[in-house]
């Protein structure tokens, strides 16, 4: 059952409660941490602090995906937004501080008199203060954000529209899911939307390895500070008793699977007692545990995942550098 919170007259919170049957935070760590070899779901990186240190890595210079696809927005982003007969509602899942959503909010403010915005984000702290931020800058702009998992919000049938829907799904965030999972979500998305409403997704290219690995790995370390918050959280919420000193970051190109893999490697045996969770954890020497994979895609691939979806790929932008693309896919 969502939680509606009216924050404002123009801006509305609703939490969804986890749904039943999914794993608690304790639940994964235990089943990840038990299985061979060690894993950790990335969705767990995003607490408040992790979507913090996201946000500081979108800033780094090695890290081009966010520059990119800001570039096809500030060109491109007039033409989205006509693509789909006005007046549009705005869905988005992962809107973090929705700089880049700036752009389409914008847009369509030039083409109809009023908006609605309807992020979606694991982070409450984060999707209210950028929710907050946005109807102080747009007066005809109204905010009905969501507090939950992706899948929980969308299951729960709490988004509604009276007009036709642009769905956003940015800044890769699809690569973060395992193929099976990717299709689900959009499957799920496409369940969501009405035939005719638009779906638009960013995703990063396939590329040279060094390009990619220096990404997920900058030199000054807040890629790794990011990736062992996981284990800070652990700590935090679980009674844990990691050493972050003793794991060092690790992030590695696989081409066949084309995606980037990153680990926490541990640098010396250890045995780690997560307290809160009845568990004792044994690590050897050159231990990797998997926390992320980003997978990077070919254009047609995106044409795959999205007519598996029930989508029809309608427009594609790419930037400069061909290194990032935008799709609008549009429900059939």
């Amino acid at each position: 059952m969502a939680i509606d919170t009216a924050v404002s007259d123009r801006f509305e919170l609703i939490t969804v409660p986890r749904a039943r049957g999914v794993p608690s935070f304790a639940q994964d760590v235990v089943a990840g941490m038990s299985s061979t070899p060690k894993r950790l779901p990335s969705k767990y990186h995003y607490d408040d602090v992790g979507s913090a240190l996201f946000d500081a890595i979108t800033h780094l210079p090695e890290y081009y995906l966010t520059r990119a696809e800001t570039e096809i927005l500030s060109e491109w982003g007039w033409q989205i937004v006509r693509l789909l007969d006005a007046p549009v509602d705005f869905l988005e899942l992962g809107s973090g501080s929705a700089i880049k959503t700036r752009l389409l909010i914008g847009e369509a403010l030039r083409v109809q008199d009023r908006l609605l915005y309807c992020p979606i984000d694991i982070s409450t702290e984060a999707v209210c203060a950028s929710s907050m931020a946005l109807v102080e800058s747009y007066p005809e702009l109204r905010v009905r954000a969501y507090a939950g998992d992706y899948f929980d919000v969308l299951e729960s049938q709490a988004v509604l529209s009276d007009h036709k829907m642009l769905a956003m799904f940015m800044g890769s965030n699809i690569g973060n899911y395992e193929p099976q999972e990717s299709r689900q979500l959009l499957a799920l998305l496409g369940s969501a939307l009405r035939p005719g409403d638009g779906l638009l997704i960013g995703t990063d290219l396939k590329k040279d390895r060094a390009t990619l690995e220096h990404a997920y790995d900058d030199p000054i370390g807040v890629t790794a500070a990011f990736n062992r918050n996981v284990l800070v959280r652990i700590n935090r919420e679980l009674d844990a008793d990691f050493d972050l000193k003793k794991f060092h970051h690790v992030a590695h190109y696989d081409e066949r699977r084309g995606s980037v893999d990153s680990f926490l490697e541990a640098q010396e045996r250890m045995s780690v007692r997560v307290r809160a969770a009845d568990l004792r954890i044994n690590l050897e020497a050159g231990e990797r545990i998997h926390t992320e994979s980003s997978y990077k895609f070919a254009d047609d691939d995106v044409a795959r995942l999205a007519e598996g979806a029930g989508f029809t790929p309608r427009s594609v932008w790419h930037d400069d550098a061909k290194s990032f693309s935008v799709h609008l896919l549009v429900r059939q």
